[in-house]
């Protein structure tokens, strides 16, 4: 069996320790390869055009030209990449704004190495990534016209939130406030994994692809 390709990861952050931190962790772990660094956004623009990385992981807040205004730049040079946001950052006019501008997820650096692994492989599958804490953030900039990357899933004639059962619904709920299937799991007194197996049936229901997404959706019903 041929092995699968790491993937190639771009690191932007002006804060050298926090950024050489991750390298390293990153470093350690063969499924990834950190091609380039960079420690604000002029950089990050001129490696991203040079090395065609699979990720970015982008700060947000940083000298000169902040993260979320350098999105367009990566676009246009590195076409095929997916940005990460990695910030301090819990504002949601900062994660609107990042998912409006083309990131693919939005992510705290307060999220622990697993976390971000996952959410790195995740975002290669296709699936946009936003940290639980901001899920409820994420939905309250829906409400609130400030838009969001994530567009609400079509209007159609019967609605499919019938579709789910009461344990559904009350699953719904606290995803939209950003709650883990961990927290699930304790909260409802389930195992973790059939949390996880009735997610999948709300996404599959609601013909969604994402946690984000099911959030989104509830908060255009309740909007």
């Amino acid at each position: 069996m041929i092995a699968a390709q790491p993937i190639r990861v771009l690191v932007v952050d002006d804060h050298t320790l926090f950024r050489r931190g991750l390298i390293s962790l990153l470093a350690g772990d063969a499924r990834f390869q950190v091609v380039a660094e960079a420690g604000d956004a002029n950089e990050a623009h001129q490696r991203a055009a040079q090395t065609q990385p699979d990720v970015i992981l982008l700060d947000n807040h940083m000298p000169g030209v902040n993260g979320v205004d350098a999105l367009a730049g990566f676009k246009a040079l590195a076409p095929q990449a997916r940005v990460l946001m990695l910030t301090v950052s819990e504002d949601e006019r900062d994660l609107a704004a990042a998912l409006r501008g083309g990131a693919r997820g939005y992510l705290l650096k307060t999220m622990d190495s697993e976390m971000l692994a996952s959410a790195i492989q995740r975002t290669m599958a296709g699936e946009s990534v936003v940290s639980p804490e901001m899920t409820s953030k994420l939905v309250n900039a829906f409400q609130t016209g400030q838009g969001t990357a994530t567009p609400p899933p079509p209007a159609v004639d019967t609605d499919p939130i019938h579709s789910l059962s009461p344990r559904e619904r009350e699953i719904l709920a606290l995803i939209a406030k950003g709650a883990s299937n961990k927290e699930l799991a304790r909260d409802l007194n389930i195992a973790e994994a059939t949390v996880k197996i009735h997610v999948q049936h709300i996404l599959r229901k609601l013909n969604l692809s994402s946690r984000v997404q099911a959030a989104v959706y509830l908060a255009g019903r309740q909007g």
